[in-house]
């Protein structure tokens, strides 16, 4: 098991995320709990891709983290 940072965004009526650290996992919800599922699965399904096809599953290596100004 692994830790993957999510970057969630509002984006207009709703939500969208993704994964720096796996290029093209996105996903999108009306809701946040809506894209926090939905980013799950993709999460889930593009890790099962890469380990079917044989490739690697890339380290976690983003974090995330608050800054004041």
């Amino acid at each position: 098991m692994s830790r993957h940072a999510v970057v969630y965004e509002r984006a207009g009526r709703g939500y969208s995320a993704y994964v720096p650290d796996l290029p093209g996992c996105v996903a999108t919800g009306r809701t946040r709990a809506e894209v926090e599922r939905r980013i799950r699965e993709a999460i889930e399904a593009h890790v099962s891709e890469l380990r079917r096809s044989k490739e690697a599953v890339p380290a976690p290596g983003a974090w995330t983290g608050d800054v004041d100004i």
